[in-house]
Protein backbone atom coordinates (compact mmCIF):
# COMPACT_ATOMS: atom_id res chain seq x y z
CA UNK A 1 0.00 0.00 0.00
CA UNK A 2 1.64 3.17 -1.14
CA UNK A 3 1.18 6.46 0.68
CA UNK A 4 -1.21 7.64 -2.02
CA UNK A 5 -3.53 4.68 -1.36
CA UNK A 6 -3.96 5.47 2.33
CA UNK A 7 -7.10 7.14 3.59
CA UNK A 8 -6.40 10.64 4.85
CA UNK A 9 -6.31 11.05 8.61
CA UNK A 10 -8.35 14.09 9.62
CA UNK A 11 -6.33 16.47 11.82
CA UNK A 12 -7.73 17.84 15.06
CA UNK A 13 -9.69 21.07 14.89
CA UNK A 14 -10.19 23.43 17.84
CA UNK A 15 -13.96 22.89 17.72
CA UNK A 16 -13.42 19.13 18.09
CA UNK A 17 -11.83 19.57 21.49
CA UNK A 18 -12.84 22.96 22.88
CA UNK A 19 -16.57 23.29 22.21
CA UNK A 20 -18.60 23.64 25.39
CA UNK A 21 -20.24 20.39 26.45
CA UNK A 22 -24.05 20.92 26.52
CA UNK A 23 -26.04 20.67 29.74
CA UNK A 24 -28.49 18.30 28.06
CA UNK A 25 -26.41 15.76 26.19
CA UNK A 26 -27.33 12.68 24.22
CA UNK A 27 -26.35 9.24 25.40
CA UNK A 28 -26.57 5.68 24.12
CA UNK A 29 -27.27 5.25 20.41
CA UNK A 30 -28.62 8.82 20.17
CA UNK A 31 -25.14 10.30 20.42
CA UNK A 32 -24.07 8.68 17.14
CA UNK A 33 -24.71 10.28 13.76
CA UNK A 34 -23.42 10.73 10.20
CA UNK A 35 -23.50 7.00 9.51
CA UNK A 36 -21.62 5.65 6.50
CA UNK A 37 -21.39 2.02 5.37
CA UNK A 38 -18.08 0.27 6.07
CA UNK A 39 -18.71 -3.45 5.65
CA UNK A 40 -21.53 -5.98 5.52
CA UNK A 41 -21.24 -9.47 7.00
CA UNK A 42 -23.49 -12.48 7.27
CA UNK A 43 -24.96 -11.39 10.59
CA UNK A 44 -24.01 -7.77 11.14
CA UNK A 45 -23.46 -4.41 9.50
CA UNK A 46 -20.49 -2.16 10.25
CA UNK A 47 -20.73 1.61 9.90
CA UNK A 48 -18.50 4.60 10.42
CA UNK A 49 -20.28 7.00 12.77
CA UNK A 50 -19.52 10.22 14.60
CA UNK A 51 -19.68 10.27 18.39
CA UNK A 52 -21.25 13.72 18.89
CA UNK A 53 -20.10 14.00 22.49
CA UNK A 54 -16.41 13.25 21.91
CA UNK A 55 -16.31 14.55 18.31
CA UNK A 56 -14.59 11.46 16.96
CA UNK A 57 -15.32 8.89 14.28
CA UNK A 58 -15.93 5.37 15.54
CA UNK A 59 -16.94 2.01 14.11
CA UNK A 60 -20.56 1.15 14.90
CA UNK A 61 -21.65 -2.48 14.56
CA UNK A 62 -25.23 -3.71 14.63
CA UNK A 63 -27.06 -6.94 13.88
CA UNK A 64 -29.09 -7.28 10.72
CA UNK A 65 -32.74 -6.54 11.41
CA UNK A 66 -33.89 -10.06 10.50
CA UNK A 67 -31.62 -11.52 13.21
CA UNK A 68 -32.90 -9.30 16.01
CA UNK A 69 -34.92 -12.18 17.48
CA UNK A 70 -32.31 -14.87 16.81
CA UNK A 71 -31.04 -16.07 20.17
CA UNK A 72 -27.88 -17.52 18.65
CA UNK A 73 -27.05 -14.38 16.67
CA UNK A 74 -27.64 -12.06 19.62
CA UNK A 75 -25.61 -14.26 21.96
CA UNK A 76 -22.71 -14.31 19.52
CA UNK A 77 -22.94 -10.55 19.00
CA UNK A 78 -22.87 -9.75 22.72
CA UNK A 79 -20.05 -12.25 23.25
CA UNK A 80 -17.96 -10.58 20.55
CA UNK A 81 -18.37 -7.18 22.20
CA UNK A 82 -17.62 -8.41 25.71
CA UNK A 83 -14.71 -10.67 24.80
CA UNK A 84 -13.08 -7.96 22.67
CA UNK A 85 -13.58 -5.40 25.43
CA UNK A 86 -12.07 -7.63 28.11
CA UNK A 87 -8.98 -8.88 26.29
CA UNK A 88 -7.53 -5.35 26.32
CA UNK A 89 -4.46 -6.05 24.21
CA UNK A 90 -2.87 -3.76 21.58
CA UNK A 91 -3.81 -6.39 19.00
CA UNK A 92 -7.55 -6.05 19.64
CA UNK A 93 -9.92 -3.17 18.94
CA UNK A 94 -10.89 -1.04 21.96
CA UNK A 95 -14.64 -1.32 22.54
CA UNK A 96 -16.35 1.87 23.69
CA UNK A 97 -19.96 0.91 24.34
CA UNK A 98 -22.52 -1.91 24.15
CA UNK A 99 -26.22 -1.12 24.09
CA UNK A 100 -29.51 -1.07 22.22
CA UNK A 101 -30.93 1.62 19.97
CA UNK A 102 -34.46 3.07 20.21
CA UNK A 103 -35.83 0.07 18.31
CA UNK A 104 -34.23 -2.37 20.71
CA UNK A 105 -31.54 -3.48 18.23
CA UNK A 106 -28.17 -4.40 19.70
CA UNK A 107 -25.10 -2.36 18.81
CA UNK A 108 -21.59 -1.77 20.02
CA UNK A 109 -19.11 0.94 19.13
CA UNK A 110 -15.35 0.61 18.90
CA UNK A 111 -12.22 2.18 17.49
CA UNK A 112 -12.28 2.64 13.72
CA UNK A 113 -9.10 1.13 12.26
CA UNK A 114 -8.00 2.59 8.94
CA UNK A 115 -6.42 -0.01 6.72
CA UNK A 116 -7.11 -3.30 4.93
CA UNK A 117 -7.75 -6.85 5.99
CA UNK A 118 -5.14 -9.53 5.34
CA UNK A 119 -7.46 -11.39 2.98
CA UNK A 120 -7.42 -8.49 0.51
CA UNK A 121 -3.65 -8.15 0.83
CA UNK A 122 -3.06 -11.86 0.14
CA UNK A 123 -5.41 -11.69 -2.85
CA UNK A 124 -3.38 -8.80 -4.26
CA UNK A 125 -0.15 -10.70 -3.66
CA UNK A 126 -1.61 -13.67 -5.49
CA UNK A 127 -2.53 -11.34 -8.37
CA UNK A 128 1.05 -9.99 -8.25
CA UNK A 129 0.05 -6.36 -7.77
CA UNK A 130 3.48 -4.64 -7.82
CA UNK A 131 2.89 -2.11 -5.01
CA UNK A 132 1.51 -4.78 -2.69
CA UNK A 133 4.38 -7.17 -3.45
CA UNK A 134 6.80 -4.37 -2.57
CA UNK A 135 4.94 -3.42 0.62
CA UNK A 136 4.43 -6.99 1.86
CA UNK A 137 7.52 -9.11 1.24
CA UNK A 138 7.76 -12.39 3.14
CA UNK A 139 9.60 -10.90 6.16
CA UNK A 140 6.77 -8.42 6.71
CA UNK A 141 4.13 -11.14 6.34
CA UNK A 142 5.95 -13.19 8.98
CA UNK A 143 6.06 -10.13 11.23
CA UNK A 144 2.29 -9.74 10.80
CA UNK A 145 1.77 -13.38 11.79
CA UNK A 146 4.03 -12.84 14.81
CA UNK A 147 1.85 -9.93 15.95
CA UNK A 148 -1.32 -11.97 15.41
CA UNK A 149 0.21 -14.85 17.39
CA UNK A 150 1.13 -12.48 20.22
CA UNK A 151 -2.47 -11.32 20.46
CA UNK A 152 -3.85 -14.87 20.36
CA UNK A 153 -1.27 -16.11 22.88
CA UNK A 154 -2.32 -13.34 25.25
CA UNK A 155 -5.99 -14.20 24.73
CA UNK A 156 -5.20 -17.80 25.66
CA UNK A 157 -3.58 -16.67 28.92
CA UNK A 158 -6.84 -14.96 29.92
CA UNK A 159 -8.89 -18.01 28.94
CA UNK A 160 -10.17 -17.09 25.45
CA UNK A 161 -9.81 -19.27 22.32
CA UNK A 162 -10.67 -17.44 19.09
CA UNK A 163 -11.79 -20.45 16.95
CA UNK A 164 -12.29 -18.39 13.79
CA UNK A 165 -8.84 -17.10 12.84
CA UNK A 166 -8.58 -16.29 9.15
CA UNK A 167 -7.10 -13.53 6.96
CA UNK A 168 -10.42 -11.68 6.80
CA UNK A 169 -10.35 -11.31 10.59
CA UNK A 170 -6.91 -9.67 10.63
CA UNK A 171 -6.77 -5.93 9.98
CA UNK A 172 -3.57 -4.20 8.89
CA UNK A 173 -3.64 -0.49 9.69
CA UNK A 174 -2.02 2.19 7.57
CA UNK A 175 0.53 2.78 10.31
CA UNK A 176 1.53 -0.81 11.01
CA UNK A 177 -1.23 -1.84 13.42
CA UNK A 178 -2.15 -5.54 13.31
CA UNK A 179 -5.57 -6.15 14.83
CA UNK A 180 -7.42 -9.44 15.38
CA UNK A 181 -11.18 -8.98 15.12
CA UNK A 182 -14.43 -10.99 15.22
CA UNK A 183 -14.32 -12.76 18.58
CA UNK A 184 -17.98 -13.79 18.34
CA UNK A 185 -17.16 -17.49 18.05
CA UNK A 186 -14.67 -17.42 20.92
CA UNK A 187 -14.70 -20.18 23.51
CA UNK A 188 -14.22 -19.22 27.13
CA UNK A 189 -12.06 -21.80 28.86
CA UNK A 190 -14.10 -23.55 31.52
CA UNK A 191 -17.49 -23.12 29.86
CA UNK A 192 -19.33 -26.28 28.79
CA UNK A 193 -18.46 -26.95 25.15
CA UNK A 194 -22.11 -27.63 24.41
CA UNK A 195 -23.29 -24.43 26.05
CA UNK A 196 -24.17 -22.65 22.84
CA UNK A 197 -25.48 -25.82 21.19
CA UNK A 198 -27.93 -27.00 23.81
CA UNK A 199 -28.63 -23.76 25.62
CA UNK A 200 -29.61 -22.17 22.32
CA UNK A 201 -32.00 -24.42 20.43
CA UNK A 202 -31.76 -22.56 17.15
CA UNK A 203 -29.43 -24.59 14.96
CA UNK A 204 -28.84 -23.24 11.50
CA UNK A 205 -27.37 -25.07 8.50
CA UNK A 206 -23.89 -24.58 7.17
CA UNK A 207 -23.53 -21.93 4.51
CA UNK A 208 -22.85 -23.20 0.99
CA UNK A 209 -19.87 -20.88 0.67
CA UNK A 210 -17.01 -22.50 2.64
CA UNK A 211 -15.20 -19.16 2.88
CA UNK A 212 -17.90 -17.66 5.08
CA UNK A 213 -18.52 -18.33 8.73
CA UNK A 214 -22.02 -19.83 8.88
CA UNK A 215 -24.43 -17.41 10.59
CA UNK A 216 -25.41 -18.64 14.02
CA UNK A 217 -22.89 -21.47 14.01
CA UNK A 218 -20.08 -21.32 16.54
CA UNK A 219 -17.58 -23.63 14.88
CA UNK A 220 -15.64 -21.39 12.53
CA UNK A 221 -15.01 -20.87 8.83
CA UNK A 222 -14.73 -24.19 6.92
CA UNK A 223 -11.63 -23.15 4.93
CA UNK A 224 -9.72 -22.30 8.11
CA UNK A 225 -11.23 -24.52 10.81
CA UNK A 226 -9.15 -27.08 12.66
CA UNK A 227 -9.78 -30.83 12.25
CA UNK A 228 -11.14 -31.13 15.80
CA UNK A 229 -13.72 -28.43 15.11
CA UNK A 230 -14.66 -30.11 11.83
CA UNK A 231 -15.08 -33.43 13.66
CA UNK A 232 -17.21 -31.83 16.33
CA UNK A 233 -14.88 -32.91 19.14
CA UNK A 234 -16.39 -32.15 22.56
CA UNK A 235 -13.29 -30.40 23.90
CA UNK A 236 -11.55 -27.65 21.94
CA UNK A 237 -8.39 -25.99 23.27
CA UNK A 238 -5.77 -23.50 22.12
CA UNK A 239 -4.24 -25.97 19.67
CA UNK A 240 -7.22 -25.31 17.42
CA UNK A 241 -5.97 -21.74 17.00
CA UNK A 242 -2.48 -23.13 16.32
CA UNK A 243 -3.86 -24.99 13.30
CA UNK A 244 -5.62 -21.89 11.98
CA UNK A 245 -2.42 -19.85 12.33
CA UNK A 246 -0.57 -22.55 10.42
CA UNK A 247 -3.25 -22.36 7.74
CA UNK A 248 -2.70 -18.61 7.42
CA UNK A 249 1.08 -19.15 7.21
CA UNK A 250 0.51 -21.73 4.45
CA UNK A 251 -1.37 -19.11 2.44
CA UNK A 252 1.39 -16.56 3.01
CA UNK A 253 4.03 -19.02 1.81
CA UNK A 254 2.24 -20.46 -1.21
CA UNK A 255 -0.17 -17.68 -2.29
CA UNK A 256 -2.90 -20.33 -2.36
CA UNK A 257 -5.30 -21.78 0.20
CA UNK A 258 -4.61 -24.98 2.06
CA UNK A 259 -8.10 -26.37 1.44
CA UNK A 260 -10.33 -26.30 -1.61
CA UNK A 261 -13.90 -27.33 -2.31
CA UNK A 262 -17.16 -26.11 -3.77
CA UNK A 263 -19.08 -26.80 -0.56
CA UNK A 264 -18.33 -26.96 3.15
CA UNK A 265 -18.74 -30.75 3.03
CA UNK A 266 -16.04 -31.05 0.35
CA UNK A 267 -13.69 -28.84 2.34
CA UNK A 268 -14.31 -30.87 5.51
CA UNK A 269 -13.66 -34.13 3.67
CA UNK A 270 -10.30 -32.84 2.39
CA UNK A 271 -9.39 -31.60 5.85
CA UNK A 272 -10.19 -34.86 7.64
CA UNK A 273 -9.47 -37.56 5.05
CA UNK A 274 -6.91 -36.34 2.50
CA UNK A 275 -3.17 -35.74 3.00
CA UNK A 276 -2.48 -32.05 3.58
CA UNK A 277 0.07 -30.66 1.10
CA UNK A 278 3.48 -29.29 1.95
CA UNK A 279 4.00 -25.65 0.94
CA UNK A 280 7.05 -26.41 -1.23
CA UNK A 281 5.05 -28.96 -3.24
CA UNK A 282 2.31 -26.42 -3.91
CA UNK A 283 4.56 -23.52 -4.89
CA UNK A 284 8.11 -24.78 -5.66
CA UNK A 285 8.81 -21.68 -7.75
CA UNK A 286 8.59 -19.43 -4.67
CA UNK A 287 11.64 -20.99 -2.98
CA UNK A 288 9.95 -21.21 0.40
CA UNK A 289 12.43 -21.12 3.31
CA UNK A 290 12.74 -24.61 4.73
CA UNK A 291 12.53 -23.43 8.31
CA UNK A 292 9.26 -21.58 7.67
CA UNK A 293 7.91 -24.66 5.92
CA UNK A 294 8.82 -26.79 8.94
CA UNK A 295 7.00 -24.37 11.25
CA UNK A 296 3.95 -24.41 8.97
CA UNK A 297 3.85 -28.20 8.66
CA UNK A 298 4.15 -28.69 12.43
CA UNK A 299 1.29 -26.26 13.08
CA UNK A 300 -0.87 -28.08 10.51
CA UNK A 301 -0.62 -31.58 11.93
CA UNK A 302 -4.04 -33.19 11.80
CA UNK A 303 -3.84 -34.53 15.33
CA UNK A 304 -3.63 -31.82 17.98
CA UNK A 305 -1.09 -33.80 20.03
CA UNK A 306 1.34 -33.66 17.09
CA UNK A 307 1.21 -29.86 16.66
CA UNK A 308 2.80 -27.08 18.63
CA UNK A 309 1.11 -27.49 21.98
CA UNK A 310 0.64 -23.76 22.49
CA UNK A 311 0.47 -20.64 20.34
CA UNK A 312 3.40 -19.34 22.40
CA UNK A 313 5.57 -22.26 21.17
CA UNK A 314 4.64 -21.41 17.57
CA UNK A 315 5.34 -17.75 18.25
CA UNK A 316 8.76 -18.58 19.73
CA UNK A 317 9.79 -20.40 16.56
CA UNK A 318 8.55 -17.59 14.31
CA UNK A 319 10.60 -15.11 16.33
CA UNK A 320 13.66 -17.37 16.23
CA UNK A 321 13.36 -17.48 12.46
CA UNK A 322 13.14 -13.71 12.18
CA UNK A 323 16.14 -13.28 14.48
CA UNK A 324 18.24 -15.73 12.47
CA UNK A 325 18.24 -18.34 15.22
CA UNK A 326 17.57 -22.06 14.90
CA UNK A 327 13.92 -23.06 15.05
CA UNK A 328 12.93 -26.03 17.16
CA UNK A 329 11.08 -28.07 14.51
CA UNK A 330 13.69 -28.05 11.74
CA UNK A 331 16.50 -30.61 11.54
CA UNK A 332 19.63 -28.81 10.43
CA UNK A 333 22.40 -30.61 8.56
CA UNK A 334 26.02 -30.10 9.53
CA UNK A 335 26.58 -28.00 6.41
CA UNK A 336 23.57 -25.80 7.20
CA UNK A 337 24.85 -25.21 10.72
CA UNK A 338 28.27 -24.31 9.33
CA UNK A 339 26.75 -21.90 6.82
CA UNK A 340 24.59 -20.34 9.54
CA UNK A 341 27.64 -19.91 11.77
CA UNK A 342 29.58 -18.35 8.91
CA UNK A 343 26.73 -15.97 8.08
CA UNK A 344 26.23 -14.95 11.69
CA UNK A 345 29.95 -14.43 12.27
CA UNK A 346 30.89 -12.99 8.89
CA UNK A 347 31.87 -9.60 10.30
CA UNK A 348 33.93 -11.16 13.07
CA UNK A 349 35.73 -13.44 10.61
CA UNK A 350 36.34 -10.53 8.25
CA UNK A 351 37.84 -8.49 11.07
CA UNK A 352 40.05 -11.41 12.18
CA UNK A 353 41.32 -12.07 8.66
CA UNK A 354 41.88 -8.36 8.09
CA UNK A 355 43.87 -8.18 11.32
CA UNK A 356 45.96 -11.21 10.36
CA UNK A 357 46.55 -9.78 6.88
CA UNK A 358 47.61 -6.47 8.43
CA UNK A 359 50.12 -8.22 10.68
CA UNK A 360 51.55 -10.22 7.77
CA UNK A 361 51.81 -7.17 5.55
CA UNK A 362 53.44 -5.15 8.33
CA UNK A 363 55.93 -7.95 9.00
CA UNK A 364 56.69 -8.24 5.28
CA UNK A 365 57.51 -4.56 4.92
CA UNK A 366 59.49 -4.53 8.12
CA UNK A 367 61.69 -7.21 6.65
Amino acid sequence: MSASDKEPVAPFRPEDTDDRFPMHWKSGSLKYGDFADLAKGGTAMLYAAVDKNLHRTVAFKTLHADLRDSEIATCRFVREARVTANIQHPGTVPVYELGRDRMGNLFFSMKKVQGRDLRDILEDIKAEIPDVLDDFPMPRLVDILIQVSQTVAYAHTVGVIHRDLKPANILIGWFGEVIVVDWGLAKIVGEPEKGLKEGLKEVETIADDPALTPPGRHYGTPLYMSPEIARGDPEIDGRSDVFSLGNILFEMLTRSQLLEGETADEVTDRLLNKPLPWPSNVAPELRIPRELEAICVRALRREADDRYQTVQALLDDLQRYRHGEEVSVYKYTGLERLNRWNNQNALTLTAIFAGIAGVIIGWFFSQ
